[in-house]
């Protein structure tokens, strides 16, 4: 069935759907992005992203096309277009077509790209992975410095995902002067003798509102955590590890580099993150 998607305010058949070849987007990455989680037909954190999407506009110096009511109006009719129980709204925005190639931004006015489509992920918070966790492997961080501005600039990130495929595992947590910092489209924690440990918000990492909402509902269940930076040894000795983004919520990690992660099994923290983020997030979701 084909998708309808969003594109400049008109509603499209995916196959219908076309931006021009210059657009900065395409030609310089030159765009930023947000992927919203939908559970039970509503949407999740959705607050969260849209304040993070005004900030990586705002860090490139780029207009915000709609108002806030205008995403909210456009993801509903995406969902109901698209008959989404469970899945994902992506949505982008680029600095536009400027009418022709050039490294220089184009002139004041020049309309920005807004990009949204629908991905239907059905029991998508039942994934089968949350019971026997993620193994993952660590490379070296090669991404560009202002990795805390969402943009569309994925390139590493996925040839470190397809280096993970490749080596039979599930992810790769990223490593930078000998410390972790973040998995290929996640946070990254580790636990150890009961408190959560994941690295500190900077420019380093991307600030994750699935990682906001998960310390601050560890917080209210009175856990302890601690905003560190940790190495790959440190992570292998720990109790245990787990991951949070808006796709995979609270995902536990079993192994690092061939390593078993405390018994090699999921642990009592990760689950009952993953449960209580799950609860609470659909109570407040729109």
């Amino acid at each position: 069935m084909t998708r309808t998607v969003y594109v400049n305010g008109d509603y499209l058949p995916e196959d219908q759907a076309t931006i021009s070849i210059f657009d900065r987007g395409f030609l310089m990455a030159d765009g930023v992005y947000e992927v919203v989680s939908v559970l039970d037909g509503k949407l999740l954190d959705f607050d969260g992203h849209l304040v993070r999407l005004k900030r990586s506009l705002s860090e490139l110096a780029m207009d915000n096309p709609l108002q806030d009511d205008d995403y909210l109006t456009a993801f509903r009719a995406l969902v109901e277009k698209n008959a989404i129980t469970d899945g994902m709204i992506y949505l982008q925005v680029t600095r536009g077509n400027p009418g022709d190639r050039d490294f220089a931004y184009p002139p004041a006015g020049t309309r920005p790209t807004v990009v949204m489509f629908t991905q239907s992920k059905p029991g998508l918070a039942n994934a089968p992975a949350a019971r026997t966790g993620w193994k993952v492997i660590s490379v070296e961080d090669q991404r560009w410095a202002r990795r805390d501005i969402k943009t569309v600039q994925l390139l590493f990130p996925s040839i470190a995902k397809m280096e993970a495929k490749a080596r039979g595992v599930d992810d790769a947590w990223m490593v930078e002067d000998g410390k972790v910092t973040e998995g290929t489209s996640n946070n990254a924690y580790i636990v150890k003798n009961g408190t959560i440990v994941t690295r500190a918000l900077s420019n380093d990492i991307l600030h994750g509102i699935t990682r906001a909402a998960v310390l601050r509902f560890a917080t209210e269940a009175q856990m302890q955590v601690e905003e560190r930076s940790f190495s790959i040894e440190e992570a292998q000795g720990a109790d245990e590890a787990f991951i949070t983004s808006a796709s995979a919520f609270v995902m536990p990690v079993v192994e690092i580099d061939g390593a078993a992660i405390g018994t090699g099994q999921v642990g009592p923290v990760a689950t009952r993150l993953r449960e209580i983020y799950l609860e609470e997030s659909r109570k407040a979701a729109i």
